[in-house]
């Protein structure tokens, strides 16, 4: 009877039950389903547990809850956590271990199998893709970033809207989102703005740094014509001349954070404007309240997927979500090497994207998924345009 093993690591997003629920229902019934608890950390410690299969007919009701249902997190996994990772496998005779996951993820599981390897231990292993910062190379994108660049849009026009409504008590608002060195989630932020005077005014990428004197003039102009202005910086974003801000140093890894608070000093220092400087935090990837339809649809399509890929005896595969189509928007299944992935590194916003944000947004909008709202313009505007039609000074 084939034993399979299946993990969670990383940041969790708000479908990353989705997949294992997808994973866990397609399985057949005549395996044995086993759980690591908390990662790759629960590995390294044997932290392993039976999952009767009576329960497959519950486990669906866990497909929209946030976080990991099997606990995930970060965890400094060397060749000597893996090696009694691989003895804890053998003593349970468990030949196939799936993880989700993102970048970190899919490269441990390729060390993992290489230790196996060395061991004398034949391990299968599957990669299923998450992420909200969509960093994960060889995929069109990850579950889990539809459902957080939806958040983020709608975030940052509810923001706005707030703003414009203080704008005689406070000037400037610069809310900072995830994305570690790449932009594609802080772009999507201006996804529902409509006209010049609605916010985000500016958004700033890791992919460009600021120039401080830039910067600044956007501020002044944004505030003379509008009488506010809401910037949004990825975390991973820095000022030319400076490094990226780091909140800390966990386990070997940097925790980016702090960009908001420092572009506000520069604002309130330089120009005497009120700003505030804003960061979304953790809610950005466990907003199950703003989850895109879209999302939940490909994360359990992907589970599916890696459980077709165990029970076909494949290895060494991550899923893969593809456009089948360059018009209307269809995706397909694919496979991809994790040596392959882990050799492309980090994915970064592409250029084109960067140059021609509406060609991105083209890209963005069937993830975000359906029923997001659309505000009118703003009533001064519209009472002014009404007084005077024509538009005289």
């Amino acid at each position: 009877m084939k034993k399979i093993l299946i993990g969670q690591a990383g940041g969790p997003t708000a479908v990353f039950n989705s997949s294992l629920v997808g994973f866990i229902e397609k399985l057949p019934a005549d395996i044995e389903l086993y759980v690591v608890w908390n990662g790759y950390k629960g590995l390294a410690e044997g932290n392993i547990s039976r999952f009767p299969l009576v329960m497959k007919k519950e486990i669906t009701s866990y497909h929209l809850v946030p976080g990991a249902m099997l606990g995930a997190g970060r965890y400094p996994f060397t060749e000597e956590k893996m090696e009694q990772a691989i003895e804890h496998l053998r003593s349970l005779q468990i030949h196939s271990l799936v993880f989700a996951g993102g970048n970190g993820t899919m490269a441990a599981l390729q060390k993992l199998s290489e230790v196996a390897s060395a061991m004398s231990y034949d391990l299968q292993v599957i990669g299923i893709p998450k992420t909200v910062d969509n960093d994960l190379s060889e995929t069109d994108h990850a579950p889990g970033f539809g459902s957080a660049a939806r958040y983020v849009a709608l975030a940052a026009q509810a923001i706005s809207k707030d703003l414009e409504a203080m704008k005689n008590f406070e000037q400037v608002r610069i809310i900072e989102t995830m994305g570690r060195n790449a932009g594609w989630l802080a772009a999507a932020s201006g996804y529902l703005k409509k006209s010049p005077s609605e916010g985000p005014h500016a958004i700033y990428l890791p992919e460009v740094p600021i120039l401080k004197k830039e910067f600044l003039q956007t501020i002044r102009d944004c505030v003379k014509e509008f009488g506010f202005a809401t910037v949004v910086a990825s975390e991973g974003v820095r000022l030319i001349g400076e490094r990226q801000t780091e909140q800390a140093r966990l386990q070997g890894r940097v925790v980016l954070g702090g960009i908001s608070n420092r572009l506000a000093e520069l604002v309130r220092d330089e120009l005497g404007l009120a700003v505030r400087g804003e960061n979304l935090g953790m809610i950005q990837r466990a907003a199950f309240f703003a989850v895109s339809d879209q999302d939940v649809k490909e994360a359990i399509a992907v589970g599916q997927e890696a459980a077709n890929l165990v029970m076909s005896d494949q290895s060494h595969l991550m899923v893969s979500l593809q456009r089948a189509s360059q018009t209307e928007y269809t995706f397909i299944l694919e496979h991809r090497s994790l040596g392959r992935v882990m050799r492309a590194g980090e994915r970064l916003l592409p250029k084109e994207m960067i140059a021609n944000r509406e060609k991105y947004y083209e890209w963005l909008s069937p993830l975000v998924g359906t029923g997001l709202v659309e505000f009118p313009e703003e009533l001064e505007r519209r009472i002014q345009d009404e007084e005077n039609p024509c538009g005289v000074q």
